[in-house]
């Protein structure tokens, strides 16, 4: 059974290992795959894995000896699953390997508005404290998040963690989801619209797939809605928010902050308004990467591929 990875690197610089994988199939690994390579690479391929290298229609319907399809990644926008449904070929996922990691990522990001530690630790190593009269001073203004308000837009399993996390930081918390199911005991927790999520967090953090109807969630309409001084994080998929629209709401400073591990388009071509807004901080799609949840991906994956192999498929996406 011939397998081919066609961008492994991302997933396994090289702390991690493929030998389970290749134990059970003959593998193939590209580092990367670009798109004029996608079908010279996948043509003998009857299992093929990819992280965002894109499978079109066009591409899966020229894929003759295709049969199964492992997304190394929760998100799987980047295949065309009408397409291999078609074919019948098995389509899955990697369901919540970076739970842990990307609800850290969001407090990384939430934080470092808040305190702003790298711009006080670079001023400390320039000598300004050294020169300083005074025992204790600062940059920037500081923000205590405990009795804020965290408004969670998307209420699954990375929504939830983060939502834990603000919790214990004393902060409230609210949520906007299509279900309304299994409510956290928090003190103060509410569902709301977003509307009223927009009008009423301190703090939004996005945590929604990426779907006709949330690509620019977040654009001049919504971000108007937002408190002044209100900040943004997302972690989940650029294209919910609108790039343009969120630089000018940074920089006329409606909005307070951003911190932006994702972006519309990855990696983003020079001149993106964000990268010259004011207070946004923007991160290379990190948020998913610690070691510990890309050793949960690979297992995951090889497990996908196993039960697939064994006529048991299991995380298949439709």
């Amino acid at each position: 059974m011939q397998t081919v990875v066609l961008d492994g690197y991302a997933l396994n610089p090289g702390d991690l290992s493929w030998g389970q994988l290749e134990r059970v199939t003959a593998l193939t690994v590209y580092d990367r795959t670009p798109p004029d390579l996608i079908l010279e690479r996948s043509r003998e391929a009857e299992l093929l894995m990819t992280t965002k290298t894109p499978l079109s229609a066009e591409s899966i319907d020229q894929l003759a000896k295709l049969r199964y399809i492992g997304v190394l990644a929760t998100g799987y926008d980047n295949v065309d699953i009408g397409a291999a449904g078609k074919r019948g070929i098995v389509v899955t996922n990697i369901p919540a390997y970076g739970t842990a990691s990307v609800a850290q990522f969001v407090f990384a990001l939430l934080l470092e508005l808040c305190n702003k530690v790298k711009l006080h630790h670079d001023v400390v190593s320039a000598g300004e404290w050294t020169r300083n009269p005074d025992w204790s001073f600062w940059k920037a203004p500081l923000t205590e998040l405990a009795g804020k308000t965290m408004g969670i837009v998307g209420f699954g399993r990375i929504g939830r963690q983060v939502a834990r996390i603000a919790d214990a930081m004393d902060m409230r918390v609210m949520a906007a989801d299509a279900l309304h199911t299994n409510a956290p005991d928090y003190t103060g927790f509410r569902w709301a619209s977003i509307e009223e999520l927009l009008e009423q967090s301190d703090v939004v953090s996005l945590h929604c797939p990426l779907n006709p109807q949330t690509q620019g969630l977040i654009d001049a309409e919504r971000l108007r809605l937002m408190k002044t001084g209100a900040m943004l994080i997302n972690t989940s998929r650029g294209a919910l928010v609108v790039d343009s629209d969120l630089a000018d709401a940074l920089n006329s400073g409606h909005i307070g902050g951003a911190g932006l591990d994702v972006l519309r388009v990855e990696p983003p071509p020079p001149g993106n308004p964000l990268f010259t807004a004011k207070n946004c901080l923007v991160t290379p799609h990190i948020a998913w990467a610690t070691q510990e949840a890309r050793a949960r991906l690979m297992r995951t994956a090889i497990g996908n591929v196993s039960a697939f192999l064994q006529g048991r498929p299991q995380n298949v996406v439709s």
